[in-house]
């Protein structure tokens, strides 16, 4: 019971390629600076969530040493 219009027209993979191409062109990509930033920011949060998950682990096998003496 699939009508003509809703079914999805097959494309080529040259004309895949060209859509892709055109698709790509209207990308606003970031800058050197935007990517150099956001990697900074990204490497930041890594090490603080590091040193959270160290500092969290060591406070709970502190605890259970204490309860298992």
């Amino acid at each position: 019971m699939t009508t003509e219009s809703t079914k999805a027209t097959k494309t080529g993979p040259l004309t895949f390629l060209r859509q892709v191409r055109q698709e790509a062109a209207r990308v606003t990509w970031p800058t050197r600076k935007e990517t150099t930033i956001s990697a900074i920011m990204v490497f930041v949060m890594v090490v603080i969530s590091a040193i959270f998950l160290f500092v969290a682990d060591q406070i709970i096998a502190f605890l259970i040493q204490l309860l298992l003496g």
